[in-house]
């Protein structure tokens, strides 16, 4: 986690800032002399929307894809917890979904960190409050031989081509959650927190186990639509979980309490006095 912070200060000193309209040359296939060498010994940090692209694309559960193609980093200091893509034990340690001749075999679902690359989005606010604080920068490797291509591109143009907008807004509700006001206080989240955000964020079938599987719908209202939706949709559960993790890391209301339950509770409360 040191690394990456000190990676993040070196772009808001060192790095140009870019905009949309901004342009960059550069292009990657199978005839690039590095084709495929940037796949390799590399940290990519999954977003839950990664996971739920992947996961499907190689049709195993969520847990599998966990157990199987993940590293959960621990650190001290860490808020919450975050997922590694794992490189596999080859010489080289490349991405477990790169072939050698065939290149990216999810290329359609890979995570938003590659789809990005080499363009970078950066923020000098840790809040994020500030959207004209955002900027993007150009990721020059020393060895990627794609900028000595000829093909132009505005970063706008590259966001588009490379899906990276659906990516960015099904993000959203990700990022307000790990950029909270509350998060930002130096005390992590206590280990269940911890447990909860794992599980909502990058368990999403463990997660509606929880909706439909415990006493969670005894507690809460949620209308036959949205139960509907979320019995099967990934992506809409995945929305609904994370306003479950405002109401239950940051006592936000947006959750209904069932009325009979938040009287019991009321009743409980007067016969503790």
């Amino acid at each position: 986690m040191k690394e990456i912070a000190q990676f993040k200060e070196t772009i808001l000193k060192n790095y140009p800032r870019c905009s949309e309209k901004d342009t960059f040359q550069f292009s990657c296939h199978r005839h690039v002399k590095c084709f495929n060498r940037c796949c390799a010994d590399v940290n990519i940090f999954l977003t839950p929307y990664d996971i739920l692209r992947l996961r499907k694309h190689l049709g195993v559960s969520s847990q599998k894809f966990l157990d199987d193609y993940t590293l959960i980093p621990i650190d001290r200091n860490q808020k919450y917890p975050v997922v590694l893509l794992k490189m596999s034990d080859a010489p080289g340690k490349p991405c477990p979904f790169v072939k050698e001749d065939e290149g990216c075999t999810v290329y359609e679902n890979r995570p938003w960190a590659c789809r990005m690359y080499p363009v970078g989005l950066a923020s000098p606010k840790d809040d994020d409050s500030a959207a004209e604080g955002k900027f993007y920068f150009i990721l020059r490797e020393p060895d990627c031989e794609g900028f000595n291509e000829k093909k132009e591109w505005t970063i706008g143009e590259w966001i588009e081509d490379q899906g990276i907008e659906e990516y960015s807004e099904l993000g959203e509700g990700f990022k307000e959650i790990i950029l909270h006001e509350r998060m930002q206080d130096d005390k992590p989240l206590d280990p269940k927190k911890m447990e909860m955000f794992f599980m909502v964020c990058y368990n999403i079938d463990s997660f509606r186990r929880f909706v439909f599987e415990s006493r969670f719908l005894q507690m809460f209202e949620v209308d036959e639509f949205m139960l509907e939706q979320i019995k099967t949709d990934d992506v809409e559960l995945m929305k609904f979980g994370f306003e479950w993790l405002k109401f239950s890391l940051f006592s936000e209301q947006t959750m209904k309490i069932r009325p009979d339950v938040l009287e019991a509770k009321k009743r409980e409360l007067r016969a503790a006095q």
